[in-house]
């Protein structure tokens, strides 16, 4: 069968009447990623590839023999950033050469979900070194164990981050979905610069344990599928409380195991969305003029516009300096209670890191430096007042007086905006020439957003946010997918070398 751009029910039903077997379909991502990852357009977006895919393809191949068929992932191949700890043989080391040699003392909490679903983790996706908060002015996509992953529409213009390669690997059709992280902007902007579907979820609702940490009032772990039915099979399988991870225990109740029941072609008709314009348009005329259209489209479907439905707090949010001393607080604290869990380092706190890119600066710091990590060994602590403000102040920003406030005010369903830019050109000099977003207000509230693709800009895509409160999934699953099928806006990439 011809496997770019199938979806995983196409691929069941073809696992289904024994038409393709599991090792099959590795064996095809597998050939794919030599040729147009590796070599080819060399798009650097997976860091390693899984020694034993294999293997396990080949004993969940044996179980469907036996009529013991795990869900909708048995078999699938799934990418993980490399952020995301695997108890096997591969590396996590967040795309940085001082965590090669690193043994963590389990799987994460999502990796291991996804093995009870019978998915195969065919490899580790390269990313923005350190999940892109380690100094200015950093270059997405880029990493000194992986280099520079390249965007595949346009192979000279970024593919964001800091999941990039996450993105890239879905986009391209080098697996069939993959998880990437976000503590702000880092699934929905590769997302949209990279034409797939990116999901992220309300903080908690995903366990981030065995996760490499930024901040725990904001990471949140989300999967990356080219159509919203395939991102949403993918997000029912790793959600679920767990011990490791505290936050999880309030979405108890909250979550869903199979997120495709909410699937509805006919969703928008009624829908009350609201476009947020104040700060989340202005910042890329092109991009603006493509979601008028969108609006347009929403409209045509039976949506009601409240437009504008302005965040009434956006520019505070954006000119405040709290989610800076939230992130950098949390790093330190984060990062070194998970280095010090590794059962084997050769570092073991975030000093160590910064000692090691020094030691090793022709590898690691020749394109840019290591400025936040320097600012977060120099954090006060979690007990920090200051700290203790900006968290306060970041959240009710984002939440009672930002997101909400709106929400309540035109008794919203969800807010829509461009998601960010077209892809700029990759810049090893000044590094990333980014001129805005709308992620802010989801990250510093943990509230979730999704990215669907929208159209392009002279070859570049575009991508559209529905943003909404916590734990409202179901209902942005449910928008984007309509949205989705009336505009099957998604083109497959041409590997451009410039435009």
């Amino acid at each position: 069968m011809h496997l770019e751009e199938v979806t995983i029910n196409e691929l069941q039903a073809s696992m289904a009447e024994g038409k393709l077997t599991a090792r099959q379909l590795v064996e095809y991502y597998v050939e794919r990623i030599h040729a147009i990852d590796q070599n080819g357009p060399t798009l650097k977006s997976i860091i390693e590839l899984n020694p034993d895919a294999l293997e396990i393809a080949d004993t969940l191949d044996q179980e469907r023999i036996k009529q013991s068929v795990r869900g909708p992932l048995h078999g699938i191949p799934v990418i993980i950033k490399d952020n995301i700890a695997t108890a096997d043989k591969m590396q996590t080391t967040a795309g940085s050469l001082a965590l090669l040699g690193a043994r963590p003392p389990r799987d994460a909490f999502v990796a291991q979900k996804l093995r009870e679903a019978g998915a195969v983790i065919l490899g580790k996706a390269n990313l923005s070194e350190w999940a892109n908060l380690r100094g200015h002015p950093s270059i997405s996509g880029w990493s000194g164990r992986g280099g520079q992953t390249r965007n595949p529409y346009v192979l000279d213009r970024t593919p964001c981050g800091s999941s990039s390669g996450s993105a890239v690997a879905v986009a391209a059709n080098l697996t069939t979905v993959s998880l990437g992280t976000e503590t702000d902007g880092s699934i929905l902007c590769p997302a949209s610069i990279c034409d797939v579907v990116g999901i992220k979820p309300t903080v908690g609702l995903t366990s981030r344990a065995g996760v490499i940490p930024i901040s725990h009032n904001q990471d949140t772990i989300g999967p990356f599928g080219r159509t919203v039915t395939d991102a949403a099979i993918l997000l029912g399988a790793i959600i679920g409380v767990d011990e490791r991870d505290e936050m999880t225990a309030a979405s108890e109740g909250k979550y869903h195991t199979d997120y495709t029941q909410f699937l509805d072609a006919s969703a928008l008709r009624g829908a009350r969305i609201g476009v947020a314009r104040d700060v989340y348009f202005g910042y890329s005329p092109k991009a603006n003029r493509l979601i008028e259209t969108v609006l347009h489209t929403l409209e045509e479907a039976g949506a009601i516009l409240i437009d504008p439905a302005n965040i009434p707090t956006a520019k505070q949010m954006e000119s405040s300096s709290a989610e800076n001393l939230v992130l950098i607080t949390d790093l330190k604290a984060d990062m070194n209670a998970y280095l010090s869990e590794l059962v084997e380092s050769p570092v073991r706190t975030l000093a160590d890191l910064i000692a090691f890119n020094e030691a090793h600066a022709e590898q690691e710091l020749s394109l840019f430096g290591q400025e936040m990590f320097i600012a977060a060994e120099a954090t006060a602590g979690l007990d920090d007042p200051a700290y203790i403000q900006a968290l306060a102040e970041s959240h009710r920003l984002a939440r009672q007086e930002g997101i909400d406030a709106v929400m309540d005010r035109y008794q919203l369903d969800a807010l829509v905006m461009p998601t960010c830019s077209p892809g700029w050109y990759i810049d090893n000099v000044n590094g990333d020439h980014y001129t805005g977003s709308s992620t802010q207000p989801a990250a510093l509230a943990g509230y979730p957003a999704i990215n669907v693709p929208a159209g392009h800009v002279q070859e570049l895509p575009v991508g559209v946010t529905f943003m909404g409160r916590a734990y409202s999934e179901p209902t942005l699953i449910k928008l984007a997918y309509a949205f989705e099928q009336m505009t099957q806006a998604r083109q497959k990439p041409k590997f451009l070398p410039t435009i």
